[in-house]
């Protein structure tokens, strides 16, 4: 099937392919909200062929497959929070992550703080205490 026949379909038709094959969202031109979501809950990699997915995505994603991040450019502070509940050694994969972030991270696993380029002294303490 060519990319002229994704984009000819409705939104049911969309929602029916990726369901079944969510890498086929990488032929879809118009991806709302709802083909992206079934597109990743059917296959986390299909998150790569996504333009610019949605918060809801991101998060959706990043609570199943926490290392996903990587896959997603420039994520948000809720996203990143997601991920490194879901698992705090994600962090490796996050840019610059804010104190915040770098929390979450070491409360989910004092591990974590192997993971962290430069963790502030808070973090630091944390991870210890926790350890």
């Amino acid at each position: 099937m060519n990319e002229k026949f994704y984009n000819s379909m409705s939104e049911s038709e969309q929602l029916a392919t990726v369901k079944q094959d969510g890498y086929a969202i990488q032929y879809i031109e118009n991806q709302n909200e709802a083909v992206q979501l079934a597109a990743v809950n059917k296959n986390g990699w299909a998150i790569r062929h996504i333009k610019n997915p949605s918060e809801n995505v991101q998060i959706a994603i990043v609570q199943k497959y926490s290392f996903d991040i990587q896959c997603i450019k420039n994520p948000s502070e809720a996203v990143q929070l997601a991920a490194v509940n879901k698992n705090g050694k994600a962090i490796r994969f996050i840019e610059n992550p804010s104190e915040v972030v770098q929390l979450a991270a070491v409360n989910k696993n004092s591990c974590a703080i192997y993971c962290i380029k430069n963790p502030t002294i808070s973090v630091q303490m944390m991870a210890k205490l926790l350890s």
